[in-house]
């Protein structure tokens, strides 16, 4: 076996060059709308979208080549959606404030994340965290893809007040090539083909373009803008000041929730946990403050692992390798972002709705015996989902973790670092609904 093979240690994995290649490719196919959807919403704040999406892409190859190399998961990171429509709809178009004093909030997050990872506080926050909530964060993030998935696709479509949801048009173009793309996954999936994730996300491309559901790039190769107007521009002076501390607290909540349940999702998904853990955590945790402190001197929001890594994982992604293909793919679409902003919605919102399915696996290890870990579990679940929002389901799951406890007498289960997670949680809701 060669060098790298052991470095990444395949033989342990029981994997391979060309599987890990497959994978990094898929996770790539179906997170690749961060490259124009990101620099669009961050546009909404004032950035130049040109510059905003080189700061994306430098901020998904920073973190992604981290995330193989140091961690060793095949993970990929990239600036999160969530946190980068409160900041550009809420921090800057609703409350008024700079975008630079924005990035300051987000710089400032990352670098209390470092020191966090370094003292291994966040590893003992996280250890605190109940085995049945853990398990409730992949089957609440499966939904989540699922609801994303079925959104984007067009087969479901969001509504009035009265029918916050409903069915979309099944019968339109579009919604027909998206069910074309969901059972070709199936079928490849059912038949054990290798790749089918990826296949089916080609496959369903190509037929968008020729039925007229999306248009084929034009160009194809571009030279990358300029990131100067973005670069360095991060007010943190600004954030640090008294009234901008709501908004710094939401910021640090949100991302460090985000990130602690994408992590234990993605690895209880790839069987990477062990009781309910993922070795070496502080690892992959590292790298997203890192990228998060990177993502804010680049230019744009915070930055951490991406559930669209599921795909990748589902294709067969076991090592960090598979995080240097999907690297090196952020690199080529540098220069080749016409082709990339191509893949529309209806090629890789089906790949999430399989992943979604696929995720739910942990449910059976919940006890729905136990009402005081149930509850919690169900609340992250059905808030994640249903706010469309991870962070709020997980906060709310901290919160009702130790209230549950208390009631049942059993206040002597929890851990102190719950308490905390509960005490920063509901910090939280007290100011979200403000900043």
């Amino acid at each position: 076996m060669d060098a790298i093979a052991r470095y990444f240690r395949f033989q342990q994995h029981r994997t391979s060059y060309g599987q890990e290649a497959v994978a990094g490719l898929t996770t790539f196919m179906t997170m690749s709308y961060i490259i124009v959807v990101n620099p669009a919403i961050m546009a909404a704040a004032g950035l130049p979208r040109e510059a905003s999406m080189v700061a994306t892409i430098a901020t998904a190859i920073f973190g992604t080549v981290l995330m193989g190399l140091y961690a060793n998961r095949p993970f990929a990171v990239a600036p999160y959606m969530g946190e980068n429509a409160f900041l550009a709809f809420t921090v800057v178009a609703q409350l008024g404030f700079p975008w630079t004093q924005a990035l300051g909030a987000a710089f400032i997050a990352g670098v209390l994340f470092i020191l966090l990872t370094l003292t291994k506080v966040r590893q003992w926050l996280l250890d605190a965290v109940p085995l049945n909530l853990r398990y409730s964060f992949a089957v609440g993030i499966g939904l989540f893809m699922t609801f994303i998935g079925l959104n984007e696709t067009g087969i479901v479509t969001l509504g009035a007040a009265g029918a916050p949801v409903h069915t979309g048009n099944l019968t339109s173009r579009a919604v027909l090539v998206a069910l074309f793309g969901f059972l070709l996954i199936a079928v490849l999936m059912i038949r054990k083909f290798p790749g089918a994730i990826l296949v089916g996300i080609a496959a369903t491309t190509l037929l968008a373009y020729v039925t007229g559901v999306a248009q084929a790039p034009g160009a194809v190769v571009s030279m990358p803008p300029s990131l100067a107007p973005i670069f360095l521009k991060m007010d943190i002076r600004g954030a640090l000041s008294m009234g901008f501390f709501g908004v710094v607290l939401t910021i640090f909540v949100m991302a460090f929730v985000d990130t602690m349940g994408t992590l234990i999702g993605l690895s209880a998904r790839a069987n990477l946990l062990v009781e309910g853990t993922l070795p070496q955590i502080e690892r992959p945790m590292l790298v997203d403050a890192l990228a998060t402190t990177f993502a804010a001197v680049s230019g744009t929001s915070t930055a951490g692992a991406y559930i669209e890594s599921a795909t990748g994982i589902e294709s067969g992604g076991r090592t960090g390798f598979t995080s240097l293909v999907t690297a090196g793919c952020f690199a080529l679409a540098l220069f080749f972002a016409p082709l990339v902003a191509a893949v529309p919605p209806q090629a890789y919102g089906p790949a999430l709705i399989i992943v979604g399915l696929l995720m739910l696996a942990p449910i059976v290890k919940i006890d729905f015996n136990d009402y005081t870990e149930l509850i919690p579990a169900f609340a992250v679940v059905a808030l994640m989902s249903f706010t469309y929002n991870i962070g709020i389901g997980i906060t709310a799951g901290f919160v009702l973790a130790p209230f549950c406890k208390v009631v049942a007498g059993r206040w002597r289960e929890v851990k102190p670092g719950l308490w905390v997670l509960a005490g920063l949680s509901l910090a939280f809701f007290v100011f979200y609904p403000y900043v």
